[in-house]
């Protein structure tokens, strides 16, 4: 009732400064009227620090603000534990901080944050990322699956925690698998900036940092050594909002076989200038070269590109009430539409370049990306998940003794697994394959057979 972005908060604001006012100016004593006037400002301030986190729907709730705050949003925020690298199924071992132990069946039911350096050299880079491992990660049916990955990149101002703590990514991301309308995925959230202070648009600085580099040749190579995951191209995605939307377009396009799949959220596709701290000042960060800004501008890299060049799937999203991320968003689409077809544009009704945009529109690309990148993931050999008896997703419903949804059993009726790999043949042509036919088709083929064999 009382969140952060709640009406009654506001009125009661008002109603409270309205009355530290009134005392100020009504009461005699000198002591009691500075009183309420640090009060009233108090009062006014938080008022107007409410107002700009309402205007841009940054915070919903009060545990998102803390968890910010205390940066332990990661974990408190949305329940998914830490764990050390010693326990993890994954391809080599992990070095992170935290927790010494971890709870596997917890970690089986609600998957798990971890907190990676990731070190790149070839840029030189070295910062945090979060990654999130589904559920299913450790799952007895998934114990040789290589998971696909989405690449997440935030904004400026930002965090890659704003994915965990504001957008709520893990949690949307569990939910719709659990209900059958996404497939599983790992995530990975990047520091895309190295600073409250810094820009960097995911480019190249000249003679400053090489972030492009770091950010889709250094973290997806470090993150396929050190978990089971698929390697970068068609089963890897990128996506991100704001800033991070720009840097999802031209990352899926100056590295087209590296990325299979492009979410660009309220993003532009036109870079601007880098902003640099110690001091904070604003840079070019192409200095004076014209191509390298042609290189890494998303529409002029798709009018350069050859006919027939093959290019990441993109989604577009944008609040309908922001006319430049709207009109971006068309613009960018049309030049697609001319090598893609259907690409999804969704325009948010009541949306503006804001968080609670932002979370409404990732379910939507989440259902859409996770279910191609499954699709891609499918068709690499190395792949074998095991059939699995239970809808996707963590115990739910049937586990309390209720129905399980339709959409969460349907990749059980159609005879799939919860990665999508099919757990028995379902036609004729199949059996033909495995070099046997049944039924009535092997008892005709047995008659014909005998026809043929009696004299003329």
């Amino acid at each position: 009732m009382l969140e952060p972005q709640s009406t009654v908060l506001f009125v009661l604001l008002l109603l409270t400064f309205a009355a530290l006012m009134w005392w100020m100016i009504s009461t005699r004593r000198a002591a009691f009227r500075i009183i309420a006037a640090c009060l009233a400002f108090t009062f006014a301030m938080f008022f107007g620090v409410m107002a700009v986190n309402r205007y841009y729907g940054y915070y919903e709730t009060w545990g998102a603000v803390v968890g910010d705050i205390t940066s332990q949003g990661a974990d408190g925020v949305n329940a998914a534990p830490q764990v050390t690298g010693t326990d993890l199924p994954s391809a080599s071992p992990v070095s992170l901080r935290g927790r010494s132990a971890i709870n596997g069946g917890l970690a089986r039911q609600q998957g798990y944050v971890l907190r990676l350096a990731v070190a790149g050299p070839r840029s030189r880079i070295a910062r945090m990322a979060y990654v999130y491992l589904p559920p299913q990660y450790f799952q007895p049916a998934y114990q040789h699956y290589r998971f696909p990955v989405i690449e997440l990149i935030h904004g400026q101002p930002g965090e890659p925690q704003d994915w965990i703590n504001v957008v709520g990514v893990t949690v949307t991301l569990d939910r719709l698998v659990h209900e059958g309308l996404a497939w599983p995925v790992v995530l990975v959230m990047p520091d895309a900036n190295g600073g409250e202070d810094i820009s960097l648009q995911c480019l190249n600085q000249v003679r400053g940092p090489q972030d492009l580099t770091y950010l889709a040749q250094d973290v997806p190579a470090q993150i396929t050594r050190t978990l089971r995951v698929q390697p970068p191209g068609p089963a890897w995605g990128v996506a991100g909002y704001s800033e991070g939307g720009f840097c999802a377009a031209n990352m899926a396009l100056r590295f087209r076989y590296r990325y299979g799949f492009a979410g660009v959220l309220s993003g532009y596709f036109q870079p601007s200038d880098n902003q640099l701290a110690q001091p904070i000042r604003a840079v070019n960060p192409f200095g004076t070269s014209l191509a390298l800004r042609q290189q890494n501008t998303p529409v002029d890299e798709l009018q350069q590109l050859p006919a027939g060049a093959v290019i990441p799937k993109f989604w577009l999203g944008a609040g309908r009430d922001d006319r430049q991320d709207v009109g971006n968003a068309e613009f960018f689409w049309q030049e697609l539409a001319l090598r893609q077809a259907d690409v999804p544009l969704t325009l948010t009704a009541g949306g503006g370049h804001d968080m609670a945009t932002w979370r409404a529109e990732v379910p939507q690309m989440l259902r859409w990306m996770t279910r191609g990148l499954a699709r891609m993931a499918r068709m690499d050999p190395m792949t074998r998940p095991a059939a699995v008896a239970r809808p996707c997703g963590r115990p739910g419903p049937a586990s309390r003794g209720h129905q399980v949804s339709r959409a969460a059993q349907a990749p059980l009726r159609a005879g799939r697994d919860c990665a999508g790999r099919l757990t028995r043949p379902r036609t004729r042509l199949a059996a033909r394959l495995r070099g046997t036919v049944t039924g009535p088709h092997r008892a005709g083929r047995a008659a014909r057979a005998r026809r043929l064999a009696e004299p003329g």
